[in-house]
């Protein structure tokens, strides 16, 4: 069985600095690749899959988030962290997109493409798009840190066809899902 964890980024592996664009601007989360660590020890796969808005705005380039990416793989990867693959919707809200979450395309294509078992693979995310994205591709759970803008979206409430996980960071996720039998 392959299962996988499908991560958002800015907010979830690395602080949200609104649109970064500058790969020298890349913090992560502390923590981050401890979990990442645990989780891929325990034969999980990541995955990372962001929307890319400021993209599509014209606010920078598609080179510029690939140089941000690289950033944070290598950074991770001497940790001992690999990445299966990066699925990024660059464009702005109000175009047209194939994956752009909530749309569940990428969980999809990674199911497709990789032999994931979606119903043993989790969503983690910093926002109710990742949570409906999960939702939407049937994960086993969604799963929301309280980085980034989760503790807003929990203050707000959230709601959906089942109940997220709402965790202090990706360590409690990790944490949490490493309890789970499997």
């Amino acid at each position: 069985m392959n299962r996988a964890i499908f991560l958002d980024r800015d907010g979830t592996l690395n602080v949200d600095k609104n649109y970064l664009s500058n790969p020298a601007e890349l913090i992560i989360i502390p923590g981050t690749s401890a979990a990442l660590l645990r989780l891929m020890q325990a034969g999980y796969r990541l995955f990372i899959v962001t929307n890319q808005s400021g993209i599509g705005r014209g606010y920078y380039t598609l080179a510029d988030m690939h140089a941000v990416n690289e950033k944070l793989c290598a950074e991770l990867a001497r940790e001992g962290i690999r990445f299966e693959k990066i699925y990024y919707a660059p464009e702005a809200p109000e175009e047209p997109s194939r994956g752009r979450k909530p749309s569940p395309q990428f969980l999809f294509d990674a199911r497709d493409e990789f032999g994931i078992d979606l119903s043993h693979s989790y969503m983690v995310g910093d926002k109710i798009i990742d949570l409906e994205c999960g939702w939407n591709a049937g994960v086993k759970k969604s799963i929301l840190v309280r980085t980034g803008y989760g503790r807003e979206v929990e203050k707000r409430g959230i709601s959906g066809p089942q109940p997220a996980l709402v965790v202090d960071d990706l360590s409690a996720g990790a944490e949490w899902i490493l309890s789970q039998k499997t």
